[in-house]
């Protein structure tokens, strides 16, 4: 008779000799040293060289680079921008705004937050929209006229319709 769960000293079970006690199995996984990326750092050389390059490479060839180097277009952004920020602080003048991410609606964007650059753009809208809204109503207008001319002409004419065939 076999029973349905398996005992310490049964075979396929593993039970430590010195004591006689279930020893529970431990898997080992072993570690992968690839498993933790490591950060890449950039020498001030290294990124004055990349940063020259890139600008010096034709419109079709500044990808090439960044895919040869393994980079990113913002990262020689960011490059460039320190560069002009130690050039400018060298030179000892005042740094100009950076470009903000454009933000929707009027939040976060001063010249929109004054509402002139926004306000203008809704009236130019609000007229095209008024002349598309005129136009529309004379051609209302037109295909009533037309539709009242229509039946005084099939009026008119006394000509009595063919009978259908069945």
């Amino acid at each position: 008779m076999t029973s349905a769960f398996q005992l310490p000293g049964d075979a396929g079970v593993p039970v430590d000799p010195s004591n006689g006690v279930f020893v529970q199995p431990v898997v080992v996984q072993p570690v992968d040293p690839a498993a933790r990326p490591v950060r890449r750092s950039f020498t001030a050389a290294y990124r004055a060289q990349i940063v020259a390059e890139y600008e010096a490479a034709p419109h079709g060839q500044k990808a090439a680079v960044l895919r040869r180097e393994g980079l990113y277009q913002s990262q020689i952004r960011e490059w460039m921008y320190a560069r002009d920020a130690i050039a400018r602080d060298a030179a000892g003048s005042r740094p100009p705004r950076r470009p903000h991410r454009r933000v929707s609606g009027t939040a976060g964007n001063p010249v929109a937050a004054t509402g002139s650059v926004e306000v203008d753009r809704l009236r130019a809208e609000n007229q095209r929209l008024s002349r598309e809204l005129a136009k529309s109503q004379v051609v209302v207008q037109i295909m009533g006229k037309l539709q009242g001319l229509l039946e005084a002409i099939s009026e008119s004419t006394d000509t009595p319709t063919p009978p259908t065939p069945r």
